[in-house]
């Protein structure tokens, strides 16, 4: 009775009749209203999701990976203006007590109620600052993110946390200082885009490499090409093998059906009459597994992007089916550089863009785990969730010294300086190992230095949201070791994919604790069709 009395007194101080009255009929309506206990438990999920921004932090790394890297930016970027004047300056002038917990139901309860001041919902508040700070950079992509915003700013009405005046005071509050973020730091090209201008081609690295003269095939005579169908089948774009299909009519088209790439392509360069070319459309992963028998064929390989990310495609020039199809019709072509991982003694394997060891591919493990049931966009988040959360340092013994590090990444060639992880190589040539480490710390700082790009990562870092040392070098070559993580070898990503199998038959065979990996450069070892310069 005391604080429902406290409760009338303070709120009579701070707001008019008419918005006390709603609060208290908005608050009768959802605590009266009859759910089901999976309901009540969803909510809570999502209000306990988005404590301390973890919903948000996730979401933007999903966008970041994806290349929308400026609406991800923006995003957080306005979330951590929105929940600093929520928390430091405007719950300190308003104030103002929770709802009465008696009139919540029991179940709904959150087991460690908030003691700050009510006035504005700090939750609602980052929730609408990270959609409307997206939308200013992709209206269309805000508006998938606006419901879940709105989502979370009902959660904390459905446990009890916040009156309705609080819940949409923060959601003004978010949109105002997201806002007045674009009026500070004007939108980019997704914004000009959306508006109905002409939108430019994205940036893609410099075509670099070694050019060469490759077989001409106007019509597809002599090409075998690897597809799988089952790459980014989450995203919206046309379907590459109708460009394959009318542009090269001669070629021949092996669509997998849950078969290894390498063996199909091995089994195709082992025929009486073998293909002259050899091609593949799909993913990083399955270009990189084909890639690897191309080489030990020597012969030249097409590259189709048909994946969700195009990595290696896009550096190569090919970002589109027809500007590959067209490389392949003028027989224009690279030499590119490829990196050879080992684990202990067993056979290499091509690597075309990255390896890493820590946090990324706890994340690709997981994500592929729930993929199947989820779809692969929803399982990334789930994925980003649980490893933000839960996973924990890697130690390593890299060249004799030994840290424990979030992530070791290698990549091929060097690369944009300042990102822990950068996932696309931005040359094909330069005869090196691009070496990051970022050592253990803060498990949130760490997710945001896996995030973002070169310019955003810099913003971050003058925040102090992200380390700001992270040990870079450039090598030939390098040796790591792995040590067991709960009793486990932590798996090893190439290209995208995680060797599971390989670490394990490593850390068998190894005669100490964990598995041993040597990652080399090798240049100028892959003949590629690229669109020769002014093409790309």
């Amino acid at each position: 009775m005391a604080s429902a009395i406290r409760t009338a007194i303070q709120r009579t101080r701070l707001l008019p009749a008419w918005v006390r009255r709603l609060d208290t009929r908005a608050a009768r309506a959802v605590n009266t209203r009859r759910t089901h206990s999976l309901a009540d438990r969803f909510w809570s999920t999502v209000t306990g999701f988005a404590d301390r921004g973890i919903l948000w932090w996730t979401l933007s790394g999903v966008l970041a990976v994806t290349g929308r890297r400026r609406a991800a930016a923006r995003g957080l970027l306005s979330l951590l203006a929105a929940s600093a004047i929520a928390n430091l300056i405007a719950k300190r002038w308003f104030g103002g007590d929770r709802p009465i917990l008696e009139e919540v139901p029991l179940r709904r309860r959150l087991p460690k109620q908030p003691s700050s001041a009510a006035f504005p919902s700090g939750h609602s508040a980052s929730a609408g600052a990270f959609a409307v700070g997206v939308a200013i950079e992709d209206p269309r992509l805000g508006a998938v993110i606006a419901p879940l915003s709105l989502g979370v700013g009902y959660s904390r009405l459905h446990v009890g946390a916040h009156w309705l005046s609080d819940v949409a005071g923060g959601l003004a509050l978010g949109a105002a200082v997201a806002g007045a973020g674009a009026v500070v730091a004007r939108p980019g090209r997704g914004r000009r885009a959306a508006s109905g201008g002409a939108r430019p081609a994205p940036t893609e690295p410099a075509p670099t490499g070694e050019d060469c003269a490759l077989p001409a095939s106007p019509d597809g005579e002599g090409v075998f090409i690897v597809v799988n169908p089952s790459s980014g089948t989450s995203v919206v774009r046309a379907d590459p093998v109708r460009v394959l299909e009318d542009r090269l009519p001669q070629a021949e088209l092996h669509r997998l059906d849950d078969e290894d790439p390498a063996d199909i392509a091995r089994t195709a360069l082992a025929r009486p009459n073998p293909p002259r070319i050899l091609g593949v459309c799909g993913g990083d992963g399955t270009v990189a597994a084909v890639a690897h028998v191309a080489r030990e064929a020597g012969v030249p390989l097409l590259v189709v992007p048909g994946g969700t990310f195009n990595h290696f495609a896009r550096t190569a020039g090919a970002s589109t089916p027809e500007l590959a199809v067209e490389a392949l019709q003028r027989g224009e072509g690279v030499r590119a550089d490829v990196g050879e991982l080992r684990f202990g003694d067993q056979a290499p394997i091509t690597v075309l863009n990255t390896a890493s060891v820590g946090v990324y591919p706890d994340f690709v493990a997981v994500r592929e785990r729930l993929q199947p049931k989820l779809g692969k966009w929803v399982a990334a988040v789930m994925a980003a969730a649980r490893v933000l959360r839960r996973s924990d340092p890697v130690r390593i013994v890299i060249d004799g010294r030994t840290a424990e590090v979030w992530t070791l990444f290698v990549g091929i060639g060097p690369n944009d300086p300042g990102t822990p992880a950068p996932l696309q190589r931005r040359r094909l040539d330069g005869g090196v190992l691009d070496v990051r480490l970022l050592r253990a710390g803060s498990r949130t700082r760490a997710a945001a230095s896996l995030a973002f790009g070169r310019r955003t990562s810099a913003v971050l870092r003058t925040l102090r949201v992200l380390p700001r040392r992270i040990e870079t070098f450039e090598t030939e070559s390098i040796e790591v070791v792995v040590r067991p993580r709960h009793g486990q070898p932590p798996g090893f990503a190439h290209d995208g994919e995680v060797a599971l199998k390989e670490t394990a038959e490593a850390a068998e065979a190894a005669p100490g604790p964990g598995y041993r990996t040597t990652i080399s450069i090798v240049p100028a070892a892959l003949e590629v069709y690229r669109p020769s310069a002014g093409r790309g």
